[in-house]
């Protein structure tokens, strides 16, 4: 990503919910900064409560650069006035997107923290998997921030500079999916859950907020049912107790179903991938619960090859060697603590 930043020529723009302090962080600042000082435009959206911690001085040093920086729906004086328009703020910006000159595109589960900048095999550096994208598939991902922005800013980008003519780069047939609840769109959902119906050989799903609703966890089991392999790689911890034991409280269905599931110890395992039958596999930000299926704006990217998804049936693979499978007899034999959370977290899990 920033030796892309560096070679920016025209327009760079960059949708992030979490931007946090760190030398990456600074690095990223300093790398749009230098570009908006050659000339380069940059829209930079940062979701104001995945980023509202990201330090003054690294703002400044993006805008005093003439970078144009913006707070994705951020609480407003008129909100405390009227109470009912701070529900708004619920909805937030979890996508991912860089798009450089509109021929280059980034998108996946990664932040701006020190937390990604490892191998994800070690307890400091969570483990995550993002893609870089070329070709005409990109100007679906610059119109996805397009679409944030301009519910922003008011501003709608465009022309050569955002959307040139491209020609294809390659021969993988793409497909970007958004999702906008707010806006009556639902498509990550459905992408998640007709992928799953359509399988005949092998599920692979890598989710670090696992909390299926009945009917996704209905569509798993009857593919397990029908001879599909199904395999779930969970983290072993997450960065919320009570997400984790919700996640958690949802396992015995899917063991009883005949569904694998298995947590990853090395790091926090913050991937979002899905595999089906080892030909069609997505790559992106949506979590699987309902923050991201009915709150958040979302974003994934879907390849329909063979190729990419024996790599990522690769990574899954090796990612299984640092992972314990849970059976049927640990779930029940959790701790007293963790069935209290689960209890306690109930009339909230919709939220989570």
């Amino acid at each position: 990503m920033l030796r892309e930043i560096r070679g920016a020529k025209s327009t760079i723009t960059f949708a992030q919910y979490l931007y946090e302090d760190g030398s990456i962080a600074r690095e990223l600042a300093q790398a749009f900064a230098e570009r908006c000082r050659a000339g380069v435009k940059a829209d930079i959206l940062l979701d104001s409560h995945g980023s509202g911690k990201a330090p003054s001085d690294i703002i400044a040093t993006m805008k005093d650069a003439g970078c144009h920086v913006e707070y994705f729906r951020r609480v407003e004086a008129d909100g405390i006035i009227f109470p009912w328009k701070l529900l708004r703020y619920n909805y937030r910006s979890h996508r991912r997107v860089l798009v450089i000159d509109g021929r280059v595109g980034f998108t996946g589960g990664y932040g701006i923290s020190e937390a990604w900048t490892g191998n994800g095999r070690t307890p400091e550096h969570w483990r995550d998997t993002n893609a870089r994208i070329e070709g005409p598939i990109v100007s679906f991902l610059q119109a996805a921030f397009a679409e944030s922005w301009l519910e922003t800013t008011g501003i709608a980008i465009g022309g050569d500079g955002y959307f040139p003519r491209v020609e294809s780069s390659g021969n993988l047939p793409a497909q970007v999916v958004k999702s906008s609840p707010t806006g009556g769109s639902f498509q990550n959902y459905m992408l998640f859950l007709l992928s799953i119906n359509s399988a005949k050989k092998s599920i692979l799903i890598t989710n670090p907020y696992f909390i299926p609703d009945d009917v996704m966890t209905e569509a798993l089991v009857k593919a397990a049912t029908r001879g599909v392999r199904v395999v779930v790689l969970l983290p072993g911890e997450i960065d919320s107790q009570l997400t984790y034991s919700t996640s958690r409280s949802h396992y015995g269905p899917l063991l009883l179903g005949g569904v694998q599931v298995f947590e990853y110890k090395a790091s926090l395992m913050h991937a979002k991938t899905i595999v089906i039958d080892g030909i069609w596999s997505t790559i992106g930000s949506t979590n699987f619960d309902n923050r991201s299926f009915a709150l958040n704006q979302e974003i994934n990217l879907t390849v329909y090859d063979s190729g990419i998804a024996h790599r990522l049936e690769e990574i899954f693979q090796e990612d299984l060697k640092y992972s314990q499978q849970i059976t049927y007899e640990q779930w029940r034999s959790r701790s007293i603590f963790e069935r209290f959370v689960e209890f306690f977290a109930f009339p909230i899990k919709e939220q989570l």
